[in-house]
């Protein structure tokens, strides 16, 4: 099961924890039934758009001045930052993929798929066929999945700031905890930015603010899941008493380093950043999930299958996500201690961010 332990497993993960119960349950059950291996390699390209827009939206919204709160000042703030999905990712050519078992149901047609960002139409159809002596079965027939024609993934968070000694700032960032159809996800962060304006002569004098900001974020997200063997007129009955208690639980976590400046003139603050910024996914899969496979020992009655495409337990997947470079303009107004800003990021994927908030000193 090496070749499970791939990539592949965030965009199934960001699949259960954010799509709805139908495109869930197809994903669940057709996808796997037409191999683990061939199945991830669909999924894994139908969900990209939205797990790298994801990621790259996970590690925005940090700060909207370079300026650190004086010591004991704080805010309160609001935030929702976007990944933007670029038109080149809205769809993706089946016959890239190298399929080791699936096959295109029409393969003189098209075989250009909508990934989950592109058109509403499904894709399309692929089918595995098994062989048991002279038998044949069809063990999975599927359209890909039609696109939603959302290409933009929003990631909102509250965030506070509290100004410490030697011109640093402290940062918390959190989503409050959210239950999904029996699941769940929840994400924190810390943050923390420190003047680098204030080691230069007659800074002071100057409406300009020069930090190096440092961050890291983390979601924890649970969901269940339930893939049940089908029923043959020849099945061989599993070993396993069981298929219960099937959960996936990913933790992903992201960070990023920057330098950043702003100019403050009253009531209007222009700032921006240049930095680094990565995620980093580790997932859970436990229980055991059915993966029918023909028996070719067994023959004499029709097709079977076997028990031994099982996997019981995979367990601490460690995978590197999204990460580069990432450049940024933004404004902020502030009237008394009320602010409203919003900036632009330039990466990889695009971002968006938003937000309001309360602030002190």
């Amino acid at each position: 099961m090496k070749k499970f332990m791939t990539g592949r497993l965030l965009a199934v993960v960001t699949a259960i924890l954010f799509l709805n119960t139908t495109l869930s349950a197809q994903i669940q059950g057709d996808f796997l039934k037409g191999g683990i291996n061939d199945g991830m390699k669909v999924i894994e390209a139908y969900m990209a758009p939205w797990a790298k827009a994801f990621g790259a939206g996970f590690s925005g919204g940090w700060y909207n001045t370079a300026k650190p709160h004086k010591l004991g000042g704080f805010d309160i703030t609001v935030t929702v930052s976007a990944g933007l999905v670029p038109e080149s990712e809205t769809s993706f050519d089946l016959a890239s993929l190298d399929f080791e078992q699936l096959v295109l149901v029409n393969p003189s047609g098209s075989t250009i798929a909508p990934t989950i960002a592109g058109a509403g139409n499904p894709g399309p159809s692929l089918r595995k066929v098994v062989t048991s002596g002279p038998y044949q079965i069809e063990v999975a027939n599927f359209e890909t999945p039609k696109g939603t024609g959302i290409g933009i993934f929003p990631v909102p968070m509250a965030q506070v700031g509290i100004g410490l000694p030697m011109g640093t700032e402290l940062k918390g960032r959190f989503i409050p905890r959210l239950n999904i159809a029996d699941g769940d996800i929840f994400m924190w962060g810390v943050g923390l930015k420190h003047s680098i304006m204030q080691y230069i002569p007659g800074n002071k004098l100057l409406p300009v603010d020069v930090s190096l900001f440092g961050g890291f974020t983390k979601l924890s997200g649970y969901m269940p899941i339930n893939v049940q063997p089908d029923s043959y007129d020849n099945y061989v009955t599993y070993n396993f008493t069981s298929f219960a208690d099937q959960n996936v639980a990913a933790s992903i976590t992201g960070w990023n380093a920057s330098v950043i400046a702003s100019l403050n003139v009253p009531v209007l603050t222009l700032y921006g950043g240049l930095g680094y910024a990565s995620s980093r996914t580790v997932i859970d899969i436990t229980g055991n999930i059915p993966l029918p496979e023909a028996d070719p020992l067994i023959s004499t009655t029709g097709p079977v299958f076997k028990d031994s495409g099982v996997i019981s337990e995979i367990s601490g997947i460690d995978i590197q996500d999204f990460s580069g470079l990432r450049a940024n303009i933004g404004l902020r107004v502030k009237f008394a201690i009320f602010t409203i800003h919003a900036d632009y990021t330039r990466s990889q994927y695009n971002v968006y961010t938003g937000g309001f908030g309360i602030s002190f000193r």
